[in-house]
């Protein structure tokens, strides 16, 4: 899966979609996609992370909490 880190606009190719999704992990593995050669795995802080059309990760894959906060 595609993402765009938000502070370079860079794309990345997301090696970890466990990670990705986990709400309890704050960072995932990615390869940046900028560039003719692969990048090496590199890790990533989620919040800089977004899809490409720059809409943020869902809060069910960022906040663990994030049922408790929305009853």
């Amino acid at each position: 899966m595609f993402l765009k880190e938000s502070r370079t606009g860079d794309l990345v190719d997301v090696i970890d979609m466990a990670s990705l999704i986990n709400p309890f992990s704050n960072e995932v593995t990615v390869q940046y996609q900028s560039g003719e050669d692969l990048a090496d795995p590199v890790s990533v802080d989620k919040q800089y992370l977004a899809f490409p059309s720059g809409e943020s990760l869902p809060e069910c894959w960022v906040n663990g909490y994030y049922r408790k906060c929305h009853r």
